[in-house]
């Protein structure tokens, strides 16, 4: 049986905290990509998101909360870490923090570690289900773990829609990638994934950003090597298609498909996994344009890498 796609009116968020309550499992829009909500207080409601996604119990997931208060009763905050909330909550950034001995955030979320992933989401919907639900969701993107991520409700009703509960649909992600993900437990912050929210940014709030982390012991999702990957083998940095690939471009010129036309960052961020998805159903092989690696570039040429990474 299809999980009911709903549109978020009131009574959809109702059923959708009671499936919460009960251990289901619910995509929820953000602002960057659909995620797959379940309670992080419940081992079995957890444990059923890595069964229906397929995914190495070694990779912790993300709590999210309705407010930056929420977020310190589970995480242990210093006063810099405070400050990046503060400039970015509610916002498409996951701060890495140690949990607090109160942490309603179960271990299999934590995937055994000390530390724990939070985000206050921007998306209306999201917040929402997290205030009406009253406790931390965990919610990793909405999809078989390492494919191309869900930026529709369409999306999920393809990759999931047989294995969970209720979709809500809050139409097309704004932001399309995933959020920024930062350490936030030392003395400097260290860059765990990039996102939407560019290391400048994160500069001109607590200066001294690093970039690290730990492919083989994630502390953060997004570190795997093979991630967001569609079955079409991808070729990057492609001035021109070979014969039997798509191209997908960026900028002017001809193209099966176009992350921006007019060479926008931002557009080519909210269009990237819809665009690698269509194609992916139609062709064997994908060439991609050069992405330049300013700003967003950078976020979005991490995808690509790791989409074509197939070891």
């Amino acid at each position: 049986m299809t999980a009911p796609v709903l549109f978020p009116v009131p009574e959809a968020i109702e059923n959708a905290v009671s499936i919460l309550r009960a251990g289901g499992l619910v995509a929820m829009p953000t602002e960057t990509v659909y995620g797959l909500a379940a309670d992080a207080a419940n081992p079995d409601a957890v444990a059923a998101i890595y069964t229906v996604k397929e995914r190495p119990v070694f990779n912790p997931l993300i709590a999210h909360v309705a407010s930056q208060d929420a977020a310190f009763a589970q995480g242990d905050f210093s006063d810099k870490a405070r400050t990046l909330a503060a400039a970015f909550w509610p916002g498409p950034l996951t701060l890495v923090v140690n949990a607090t001995a109160q942490t309603t955030v179960c271990d299999l979320a934590r995937a055994g570690l000390e530390t724990l992933a939070l985000r206050v989401p921007a998306h209306p919907i999201a917040r929402a289900l997290l205030e009406a639900f009253g406790g931390p969701l965990v919610a990793p993107s909405a999809n078989p773990s390492g494919r191309i991520s869900p930026t529709r409700a369409e999306h999920v009703a393809t990759d999931m829609g047989e294995k969970i509960d209720l979709i809500l649909d809050g139409g097309a992600c704004e932001q399309g990638i995933e959020s920024t993900v930062i350490d936030a437990r030392g003395e400097t912050p260290v860059l765990l994934r990039r996102g939407t929210i560019t290391p400048d940014q994160i500069e001109t709030v607590w200066p001294g950003l690093a970039e690290g982390g730990d492919e083989g012991r994630p502390v953060s999702p997004g570190q795997l090597l093979r991630h967001y990957a569609p079955d079409a083998a991808l070729r990057l940095n492609a001035d021109a298609p070979e014969p039997g690939e798509a191209f997908l471009g960026f900028g002017p010129g001809e193209a099966t498909a176009n992350l921006s036309a007019t060479g926008d960052l931002a557009e080519a961020a909210a269009n990237l996994f819809a665009m690698l998805r269509a194609l992916d159903r139609t062709h064997d092989r994908i060439a991609v344009a050069p992405i330049p690696m300013e700003g967003l570039g950078a976020a979005i040429n991490d995808r690509l890498v790791r989409a074509a990474n197939r070891r």
